[in-house]
């Protein structure tokens, strides 16, 4: 894995550790206001989503949520798009990094 996969990969789970913090304080059938997952470390926009489309985002552990065209498409691909946020799935090393960083791992 390169560097800079694996500088990408911490910045995005550094930003999927606070979601997993304002998850825990929001209750059902709320919607909230989560941090932009992406790769951009000055990037500090929300992305409003229900609690059940937040909770499908974290089946899987290469799975992050971002706004559109806050995904980097040499490290990712897009595998969903919604109104005001999209699902993107980490590659190669930079899914390693998201597997091993898994806050429900």
């Amino acid at each position: 894995m390169g560097a800079r996969e694996e500088r990408l990969g911490k910045n995005e789970a550094v930003f999927r550790e606070v979601n997993e913090r304002i998850r825990e304080v929001t209750s059902p059938p709320a919607e909230a206001e989560f941090l932009c997952e992406c790769a951009e470390v000055s990037c500090t926009e929300a992305v409003g989503m229900t609690l059940s489309e937040y909770e499908a985002v974290r089946k899987d552990p290469r799975h992050f949520l971002v706004l559109p065209g806050h995904q980097i498409d040499d490290v990712e691909d897009v595998v969903e798009r919604h109104d005001g946020f999209t699902i993107v799935r980490k590659k190669a090393g930079a899914a390693e990094v998201a597997v091993a960083t898994d806050p429900r791992s």
